[in-house]
């Protein structure tokens, strides 16, 4: 192996001049000391990063459900309780319309109320709207997955039908482990459904106009119409009929009873009888419907009992032993935490709970609390493991501690590269910093190996007499190997960098996990070969005489080396 020369490679060259500059005493703490103020700048841009929740696994079908209305990749607008069969059939005829309007829409599928499925608990003012879109070629130039719903969401704004946009799987999942259809849920607990709903309707007028809120919907808890039939026994007694005998008629002339089956092929269906529609569609008209008496007298339902329509909850949610409701929101255009933070703050300032009620967040904000908290213990241990495996391989704490001063290094650039893309903090991208505190390390050891060696080698030699010997030796070890440690890097940065232009289902969460490790790699690489030399040098040189260093830099040949 020969010592540098001036043929040598301009890459090598550089760093074999600006390496000798930092080796000098007071350029050595400068460096240092750049290198600190260069980790200051990036922790305070860390700190200007948003955090946010896991971005989407875009599938190019929108859910579409009614809430109020929710556009989304699944759109779910909601209407208000009471609303009849004909104006829901109607609203969602006319959504269906507006939304194929769009040359991105391929086709469009709604559905009001439940589907005859335990799995779909969905109350009848609740529409569901799948819309599916076409290939992301076939779209207008410029249109993105944002700004399409963007334009989808002000033209299917109806009153009292705020919206909600997500996938359609996305939703199904939430909904079940959750209970919430949107990115953020409110609970209210409490005893009372008419002050649950109070304070539910107080948080919705006030996050209406938080800064990154699409739609806010409070559950009407309350707000449902039923039919109410009193039997008056003292009535029913003088003409021989039993409770029973009136809520039989009540059952089967209004509610409809099975009475037999009808088989076809394979298939079986019930045979439902009932009064027809114009005989049950009001109050009236049910206070005529007859009732037999034992004697074969037939006697009006309004001498019987007394039927009126009153209000009450339209569903019933029941949680950790307390009433329940929620207020929906879709947070749109900024990060879940900081929305949250905002709001827990605006509703714990206006928002008065009497005793004995309380509120939870929830949604995907509990997700990214879970992983904050596992986050807490991952980092750690992942630091600590990446220690542990140094030291069994050197031995020497100083060696593992030079090392792992490469992966603070790399984060530099990770933080800056992530503040330039407009990233979140979300699980993936911590998933990236984890995998870049490993590949980090590695470009560290390299560099830790090439240096003992050259350190091994003159001292083995008896060439070590002072610090400007060192400063050679590290120079040798630190500056001819340049190529490998760059390789390396390049290596890498290769593999990841297409992940950056990739489209499709999945490529936002892949790119939130390469982004750190593209970035990181750069500054990890750029700083490891002018940092750690130094911190190598301070360490090494405590044994050698505190002789002033000769002058080195490119002017200052190594002596050749004969190749081993």
């Amino acid at each position: 192996m020969t010592g540098t020369s001036d043929t040598a490679p301009g890459m090598e060259r550089l760093d074999l001049t600006q390496l000798g500059a930092m080796l000098r005493e007071r350029r050595g703490k400068l460096s240092l000391r750049q290198a600190a103020a260069e980790a200051g700048v990036s922790f305070s841009t860390f700190t200007r990063i948003e955090a946010g929740a896991q971005p989407d696994l875009t599938s190019f079908t929108l859910l579409c459900a009614w809430l109020g209305v929710s556009p989304g990749q699944f759109f779910m607008p909601t209407a208000l309780p009471g609303i009849s069969v004909t104006e829901a059939t109607r609203l969602l005829q006319r959504q269906d319309k507006l939304l194929k309007q769009f040359p991105e829409v391929d086709h469009v599928f709604g559905k009001v109320g439940r589907a005859e499925t335990p799995t779909d608990p969905a109350h009848f003012s609740m529409a569901e709207t799948t819309v599916t879109l076409k290939p992301e070629e076939q779209w207008r130039p410029g249109v993105t997955w944002d700004s399409l719903i963007a334009e989808l969401d002000p033209l299917l704004k109806f009153p009292g039908m705020p919206n909600i946009w997500w996938m359609p799987i996305q939703t199904r999942t939430e909904m079940l482990a959750t209970g919430i259809r949107s990115n953020l849920g409110i609970k209210i607990l409490g005893p009372d459904l008419a002050e649950i709903e109070r304070i539910g309707l107080t948080i919705e007028s006030l996050l209406q106009g938080l800064r990154g809120t699409r739609s806010a919907y409070s559950e009407r808890v309350t707000g449902g119409y039923y039919l109410d039939v009193q039997v008056d026994r003292d009535a029913i007694a003088r003409y021989g009929l039993t409770i029973e005998d009136v809520e039989d008629v009540i059952e089967s002339a209004i509610g409809g009873k099975n009475i037999s089956q009808t088989v076809e092929g394979r298939e079986r269906y019930p045979i439902n009888v009932r009064y027809a529609r114009a005989l049950r569609d009001d109050p009236e008209s049910l206070r005529r419907v007859l009732v037999e008496t034992p004697s074969g007298a037939t006697i009006p339902m309004a001498q019987l009992a007394q039927i009126s329509m009153v209000t009450g909850p339209p569903t019933v949610r029941d949680e950790r032993g307390s009433l329940s409701g929620i207020v929906f929101v879709d947070v749109t255009g900024r990060d879940l935490a900081g929305y949250v933070a905002e709001a827990q703050r605006v509703v714990r300032e206006q928002v008065r709970l009497k005793p004995g009620y309380r509120l939870e967040w929830g949604g995907q904000f509990q997700y990214l609390e879970r992983a904050k908290a596992r986050l807490r213990i991952v980092v750690p241990v992942t630091i600590f493991l990446i220690f542990v495996l140094l030291y069994m391989n050197f031995r020497s704490v100083t060696r593992s501690l030079i090392v792992l001063l490469s992966v603070p290094f790399g984060v530099i650039g990770a933080i800056v590269y992530l503040y330039f893309l407009s990233y979140h903090l979300s699980v993936a991208v911590w998933v990236g910093i984890i995998a870049l505190a490993g590949v980090a390390a590695e470009t560290g050891v390299i560099m830790i190996i090439f240096l003992d060696e050259a350190y091994e080698r003159w001292h083995r030699e008896g060439r070590l007499h002072s610090m400007a010997d060192l400063h050679l030796a590290i120079i040798e070890g630190a500056v001819q190997r340049v190529r490998p440690k760059v390789m390396t890097a390049s290596a890498i940065l290769i593999g990841l960098l297409p992940i950056m232009w990739s489209h499709g289902s999945g490529a936002d969460v892949m790119k939130r996990i390469a982004a750190p490790m593209i970035g990181g790699m750069v500054s990890s690489t750029l700083l490891t070969l002018v940092v750690i030399p130094v911190l190598y040098a301070l360490w090494r040189g405590r044994s050698l005489p505190a002789e002033a260093p000769a002058e080195v830099g490119a002017e200052k040949r190594l002596v050749p080396l004969e190749k081993p």
